[in-house]
């Protein structure tokens, strides 16, 4: 079997290239030769910008592929061009979108591949669902071999994930809760989400590579295990070894003031929703797919990972600033209150 991975090394897609060559694939990425120290032995690396087509088809001269896996397209016309670029070369495309494209605000916190695809909330989910489109129209009309994937929260080791954070990431947060300052939670911390480490979701994904069953489809990739948003920080909080100051905010708000932070996307058009997923659909066709690595394991695979790695720990002082000033000001209104 032959793949393609259009990206291969990141958050999501570096477990599945090394479980591919584990599971004895040929494979071959195309990216512009990032953590190319971390791959296993035998991968093909085609060094490449995946938006000059002519430089690749230059590099899959004469290839044909099982799979082709697009990691890293984000908007319509990505996924045009990947259409021109492997129709006729691939018996199968597959598609990361997103479980955020699921309709906002949730009409169930249960939530399968039939759920609406709406979101109102976040540009990027929109774009994930005109690109779903533009693939199942292709799909439909030409024949076009097409399975959709939507991972929710998944991470790997060099991420801890975080709801609420500043542009450099999660580090700031993690160096918050060291240093005793409160921590802001969204909400009251009681919403629901799902969390799920990479190495799990590549056993699902791999699953689909190749079944013809999974083509025309669309499937949920999660772990099983649903916590709340308390039980998420409070485990970092243990592993880190420190106490928890939860300081807990209303999403609406956090968007109101932390316009550059883009909150109304990422909190009230996802995480700010109270989610459950049904894996039934994928578990179907993958019965192999479960959680191997539960929050309270993976988090602390993360956090041995990220400290141990000076690289990961990128600071965010305006962050930080912005914590304090909003923080301070509701204690102050508070005060003015009573």
């Amino acid at each position: 079997m032959k793949a393609l991975l259009i990206g291969g090394t990141g958050q999501i897609s570096m477990a599945i290239t090394k479980k591919l060559a584990a599971d004895g694939w040929e494979v071959y990425l195309i990216n512009r030769g990032s953590r190319t120290a971390e791959l296993p032995e035998g991968i093909h690396t085609i060094v490449a910008d995946i938006n000059n087509e002519a430089e690749v088809l230059r590099g899959i001269e004469g290839l044909t592929f099982d799979s082709v896996c697009e990691f890293i397209g984000f908007t319509p016309d990505q996924v045009e061009r990947d259409y021109r670029l492997f129709r006729g070369r691939t018996r199968q495309y597959i598609y990361i979108s997103s479980a955020s494209a699921y309709h906002k605000p949730l009409s169930s916190p249960m939530v399968s591949e039939g759920t609406t695809l709406a979101n109102p909330w976040w540009e990027y989910s929109r774009n994930k669902i005109a690109c779903e489109e533009f693939l199942m129209r292709k799909y439909r009309e030409e024949g076009f071999p097409v399975t959709i994937v939507r991972p929710s929260h998944t991470y790997d080791e060099r991420n801890v994930p975080m709801g609420v954070h500043g542009k450099n990431g999660f580090w700031q947060v993690i160096r918050r809760m060291q240093q005793g300052k409160p921590v802001i939670i969204h909400g009251d911390g009681t919403s629901l989400w799902t969390m799920t480490f990479n190495r799990d979701f590549a056993v699902g994904f791999i699953g689909l590579m190749g079944n013809r069953q999974a083509i025309g489809e669309a499937f949920q990739i999660t772990s099983d295990e649903t916590l709340t948003w308390n039980q998420i920080y409070g485990t970092i909080a243990d592993a880190l070894g420190v106490t928890l100051h939860p300081y807990y905010i209303s999403s609406d708000f956090l968007a109101a003031v932390g316009p550059q932070y883009d909150y109304a996307g990422s909190l009230t058009g996802d995480k700010a929703n109270s989610v459950i997923f049904d894996n039934r659909k994928l578990k179907a066709l993958v019965p192999e797919m479960k959680t191997t690595v539960p929050f309270h394991q993976g988090v602390r695979i993360s956090l041995d990972y990220v400290l141990s790695h000076p690289e990961c720990q990128k600071e965010d002082p305006e962050f930080d600033a912005w914590c304090d000033r909003v923080i301070g000001a509701l204690e102050n209104l508070k005060k003015s209150l009573i």
